[in-house]
């Protein structure tokens, strides 16, 4: 038994980095490579993605993933959303074209009513707040899928 355990434990040091990564550092690559970002500062279930200018990214990894952006432009670009749904389509597998509109959507509705927006779609959810008159956090959208049950 003690040789398996060493032969488990040489496999281990040897074997790359990525084969030991947490699947949420994983994704969380695969979004920032996607998106034009870095990697950030891990703080339990969630991970920064750096990215330059006024958006910021963040992957929280629960029950299923979610991809938030936080933007304090007076009203989010087209980079906001075009980045957010390339994001999106890496969590929830829906094409980017498909999840773009959706969010957009949901940003105009919570501007609008002045309250969170919650669109579900397919086993997902985009959902948006926005905040015209915060200085520092104008708009906060995010898409993930629903945990069942």
């Amino acid at each position: 038994m003690s040789r398996l355990f060493v032969l488990l434990a040489a496999s281990l040091a040897l074997a790359p980095a990525s084969a030991l990564a947490d699947p949420c550092d994983d994704l969380s690559r695969q979004i920032a490579a996607a998106i034009g970002g870095k990697v950030g500062k891990r703080a339990g279930p969630s991970i920064d993605i750096r990215v330059p200018g006024p958006i910021k990214f963040d992957v929280t990894c629960r029950a299923e993933p979610i991809v938030q952006a936080t933007s304090a432009e007076p009203s989010p670009s087209a980079t906001f959303f075009r980045d957010l749904s390339t994001a999106s389509e890496l969590v929830v597998g829906e094409s980017a074209a498909t999840v773009e509109p959706i969010i957009a959507n949901a940003y105009r509705t919570a501007l609008s009513e002045r309250r969170k927006s919650f669109i579900q779609q397919n086993g997902w959810s985009a959902s948006c707040y926005a905040d015209p008159a915060s200085s520092t956090m104008r708009t906060l959208c995010s898409v993930g899928r629903i945990p069942p049950g």
